[in-house]
């Protein structure tokens, strides 16, 4: 099986740690936190790069984020929820094809 991309949809880099986000958000299926993706990692990801990461991400089309709504009175910065883009998980899956692919003929 062969995933498309459109004409205007090109496979991008897909380093280490955006390949752990992604893994992360599509396997829970549900929107995550950065801190609950640094939990769910294992200590794979760092508090020290996980929103620079994502943001990287979301640039790429990799994410989608929304802020949570806070409920009054409560006061500081907007958490923000992180989940896969249709484009992430066809990212994430030809790459996973791809993987899967060269460890059959031993590459």
């Amino acid at each position: 099986m062969m995933l498309a991309m459109s004409n205007q949809e090109s496979l991008p880099p897909l380093p280490g740690m955006e390949r752990v986000i992604l893994e992360l958000l599509v396997s829970s299926g549900k929107e995550l936190f950065g801190l609950e993706l640094i939990e769910a990692s294992g200590n794979r990801l760092k508090r020290g790069s996980i929103y620079v990461t994502l943001q990287r991400m979301s640039k790429k089309g990799l994410v989608e984020s929304r802020e949570e709504a806070r409920p009054a009175p409560e006061i500081g910065i907007p958490r923000r929820l992180y989940k896969a883009s249709g484009f992430g998980v066809r990212v994430l899956r030809a790459y996973e094809m791809a993987q899967s692919t060269f460890a059959e003929v031993g590459i």
